[in-house]
């Protein structure tokens, strides 16, 4: 039957927990600017009630959990433009780079080199003398100088990129280890029934940088750990790790690190994010330029070498290379030291004892389609291989700007369903607060009831 001191009882219970609820609301607000939590919200329910002659009487209320709220659509949907941004962002890093090494349109660049270049030997051509085969010397320095430095950047470039492979798969094995630790503190402290929310904010927000590096997908677990894989490899599995590495390798005479998993010969798939970023940038986006830089200065050895044989020195001399013929790629490009040693054996006459007219053959160069199988001029294969760098750092740039606009958008989305609003919580505050007077006052109503019950029942008339 219903009495006073079931009632003490329900305003005890009110108590506990409107405590329990100013406690979750003091632990958000403390947590506003904390990355990757998730507000958390009490669960009340009401006791059951207990049922006597005159029906069913309400016992209370209890907790029933504390959640934390999360949108798992919309953490996937961030976990996708995240891998995206951090693909693009690599490729666009390495493009700015390469950019930057030739620097055009500006004074100091390989494009005006050549120009230098060419402009030397029709000087040449008007005035074959001491003065103009000496400066043109100087100019061939300079173009070669122009193809050893950017060369050497290009490769500089490449083995930075590869040393970067090396530092994501470290980073990859660190979010990985911490994620199995947390695995094994949630399924332990879930055993009971608890929920581990803290612990289950800081595993999301690790798999959420994790997904910047890598593609990931994840699968809840009954017991409250998350596997982790990529694509069908599984990198956590409980509270087990299973970690990647960069092996370095000898290819083609340069060192070069290969993914896979760490104690097997398994190469890594569905990398994605960061780490496919950098992997494209160093196994195709560097080469490529490498590859165009080395057949612009092949190309300029053998057609410059070419009319040069068949011209006069001055003293005579037929059938001398300008440039070294054994050298022929960006890096090694050079000077024929006969040539450098002596600069009357420069073969600006087309016949002996002739002027200047195999070196304005050779400065015409610069306009005859001697490129990509006749199709281009050096001038016209330069252009279009800077132009080609700006269009892909352009292209890397546009979808960098566009998928951090879209994981911008999605964290706003996430935010508004998990994050924590001040304005949100101080209402609440305030209502568990007056819900919590209240239950005092029940209390003190009680308290007061009793009192008059136990010492005042049958003292009047005495």
């Amino acid at each position: 039957m219903p009495g006073l001191f079931q009632t003490l009882e329900i305003g005890r219970r009110a108590l506990l927990t409107q405590q329990a609820v100013l406690q979750t609301i003091g632990h958000n607000i403390a947590n506003v600017d904390t990355p990757g939590y998730s507000r958390q919200r009490v669960r009340i329910t009401p006791t059951f009630p207990e049922t006597n002659a005159l029906g069913q009487f309400g016992t209370g209320v209890s907790v029933a959990d504390v959640r934390h709220v999360r949108d798992l659509f919309l953490g996937r949907q961030f976990r996708e433009a995240n891998k995206e941004l951090g693909s693009w962002t690599a490729k666009e890093r390495t493009l700015r780079q390469i950019e930057s090494f030739f620097n055009e349109p500006g004074d100091n660049t390989l494009g005006n080199a050549m120009n230098r270049f060419f402009d030397a030997w029709s000087d040449l051509s008007t005035n074959p003398d001491a003065t103009n085969r000496r400066a043109l010397i100087n100019r061939a320095d300079e173009l070669v100088n122009y193809f050893h430095q950017l060369a050497r950047q290009l490769d500089d470039l490449y083995d930075a990129v590869d040393r970067d492979l090396a530092v994501v798969t470290e980073d990859i094995n660190r979010y990985t280890a911490e994620i199995a630790r947390l695995n094994e503190q949630i399924a332990s402290q879930e055993l009971a029934g608890d929920s581990a929310n803290d612990l289950r904010d800081k595993r999301d927000l690790l798999i959420d940088q994790l997904s910047e590096l890598i593609d990931v997908r994840t699968i809840d677990q009954p017991n409250g750990t998350a596997t982790v894989l990529m694509g069908a490899m599984m990198l956590v599995d409980g509270n087990d790790a299973f970690p990647v590495e960069a092996e370095v390798t000898l290819e083609d005479g340069k060192t070069q690190r290969v993914l896979k998993w760490e104690g097997t010969d398994i190469a890594l798939d569905n990398t994605n994010g960061r780490l496919a970023g950098l992997l494209e940038a160093r196994d195709r986006i560097i080469p490529s330029y490498r590859q165009q830089l080395d057949e612009l200065a092949r190309t300029i050895v053998e057609q410059v070498n070419e009319l040069h044989r068949a011209g006069y020195g001055l003293d005579n001399t037929t059938g001398v290379d300008f440039f070294d013929p054994s050298a022929t790629d960006a890096a090694t490009i050079r000077i024929n030291t006969e040539v450098r040693d002596d600069i009357n054996k420069i073969a600006a006459a087309a016949q002996a004892d002739g002027y200047g007219q195999n070196a304005l053959a050779i400065a015409e160069l610069r306009n005859l389609r001697v490129m990509s199988g006749g199709t281009m001029s050096v001038h016209e294969f330069y252009t279009s291989l800077v132009g080609g760098i700006g269009i892909e750092t352009q292209e890397a740039q546009s979808f960098t700007d566009n998928f951090e606009l879209l994981r911008q958008q999605v964290e706003n989305s996430r935010q508004s369903v998990q994050g924590v609003s001040l304005d949100e919580e101080m209402a609440n505050m305030v209502k568990a607060q007056q819900a919590y007077n209240a239950a005092a006052r029940v209390i003190t109503s009680m308290d007061q009831a009793l009192d008059t019950l136990i010492r005042r029942t049958g003292v009047v008339g005495r």
